[in-house]
């Protein structure tokens, strides 16, 4: 049963301007604002929190050159240290990205808000009523690498949700982070939401890591969404609970009766249409019955694409039996190979007997975030489905859907990988916990 609850309590007035969280000097300070902040979201109308939003998007539009100009500093700093094309693209703000940004808001706003929704009702035998209903979490720390997009995807989703939200990027977006947090600071606190609602922390490096994933008293939980580096950084030191939005080392498999017409479509979506992302994939396996009618095609597609391939030696075999093109350059797939989430324009392929071999070879390598088979086989697909391990299973369809916008969630924080709090895409739901509501007429226990 899904429904609603009425919020008891007034709203409580705040300040028309921001006195900046961002310009807060400590973690702890600014950690201790966002817990006042939270408790006001808690019981804040959803029409305030959608006015809130929607003059985060609009402020998104009108104070765009500046938010370029900080995106471009963050840009020229990024290629004079050689940082890479993928945390490139990652990091790249234009016109069309900001305008994306601001409709992922906006599509926030046209979703139910989750706070109060009734999970569970019934009546027990003695007659008090039981509810069980969605609540915020309280405050959501975000530490997130490159991306600055996140910075106002996690700011909404967190407010829509009744959660205050602190923020910590990384160097490498630095100026661009710090624009963004005041724009949704600023916009957020003007359309009456409290001070502390959106902060950000910058500087400080891993201390300052430190800092913020102990703050038990302040911050409900804390979500890294970045590479291995930063997940091993927070398992040594956290204190507060930590929901990983971890990396994507995924699959598509190619099995024995697919459509290789649409395999070829899926694989190539599913590597080349963004490789710098976790939803990417990044190894390809084709059963042995398929490998020397498909991988020539696939093999040739890629390379054509710029991705480099790296193989086993069934795989190659396979590739070279067509002759197509001798002067295709296949390296040697090693165990490093099919661990490595790559994250650039490269491809480890191999090929398999059996279908088993693939879950197999998924359930020793994968991440458990994405996985595909592209098959004709209702068995087999279903025979996937329940044998992989991962956040999310598709038949026939490329890995890149992985996404909140995808599913209909407005945008996301991140990935889960976890079985618990979340798995998959993290949008309001899953930034929401629960309370039991339990009304009587002078009951007592006896």
């Amino acid at each position: 049963m899904i429904g609603s609850i009425y919020h008891s309590q007034p709203l409580v007035p705040c300040r028309t301007l921001c006195e900046m969280a961002v310009a807060v000097s400590t973690v702890a300070d600014t950690c201790a604002a966002a817990k006042r902040a939270a408790r006001i979201l808690a019981r804040t109308e959803t029409d305030v929190k959608d006015a809130a939003l929607e003059a985060i998007a609009a402020a998104l539009i009108e104070r765009s050159e500046e938010i370029l100009a900080a995106n471009e500093r963050d840009m020229r700093a990024g290629r004079e240290a050689d940082i890479g094309d993928a945390l490139l693209d990652r990091l790249y703000l234009d016109e069309h990205r900001l305008q994306a940004i601001a409709r992922a808001v906006r599509q926030i706003v046209a979703l139910a808000d989750p706070v109060g929704q009734v999970i569970d009702g019934h009546r027990l035998a003695n007659g008090l009523d039981v509810r069980k209903v969605r609540v915020p979490l309280g405050v959501v720390a975000v530490v997130y690498e490159a991306r600055p997009n996140v910075t106002i995807d996690a700011a909404a989703l967190c407010l829509k949700s009744g959660n205050a939200i602190v923020l910590r990027g990384s160097s490498s977006a630095a100026h661009s982070n710090a624009v963004l947090a005041a724009v949704a600071a600023d916009a957020a606190v003007g359309a009456g939401l409290p001070d502390g609602c959106v902060s950000l922390v910058a500087g400080g490096g891993r201390t300052e890591l430190a800092e913020l994933a102990t703050q038990q008293g302040s911050v409900d939980l804390i979500i890294p969404r970045g590479g291995e580096g930063l997940k091993v950084a927070l398992q040594a030191v956290a204190t507060v609970p930590v929901m990983y939005a971890a990396s994507g080392n995924c699959h598509v498999y190619v099995d024995a009766s697919a459509d290789l017409e649409q395999a070829l479509a899926i694989t190539l979506n599913a590597k080349t249409q963004r490789p710098g992302v976790c939803n990417a994939a990044e190894t390809l396996l084709v059963h042995e019955h398929a490998a020397h009618e498909f991988l020539p095609r696939a093999a040739q597609a890629l390379a054509d694409a710029g991705v480099a391939i790296r193989a086993d030696e069934r795989a190659r075999h396979a590739i070279a039996s067509s002759h197509a093109n001798p002067h295709l350059v296949i390296e040697n797939a090693s165990d490093e190979d099919w661990a490595t989430e790559y994250l650039a324009p490269v491809i480890a392929i191999g090929v398999l007997a059996s279908l088993e071999d693939a879950l197999e070879h998924i359930a020793r390598y994968g991440s458990g975030h994405s996985e595909a088979i592209v098959t004709r086989d209702t068995a087999a697909a279903r025979a996937f489905q329940l044998g992989v391990d991962a956040a999310c299973v598709y038949v026939n369809a490329s890995t890149r859907f992985t996404d909140g916008g995808e599913f209909g969630m407005g945008a996301e924080i991140g990935n889960s990988t976890q079985k618990l709090h979340a798995r998959g895409p993290i949008g309001m739901r899953e930034l929401c916990t629960f309370k039991y509501l339990i009304e009587g007429d002078g009951h007592v226990r006896l």
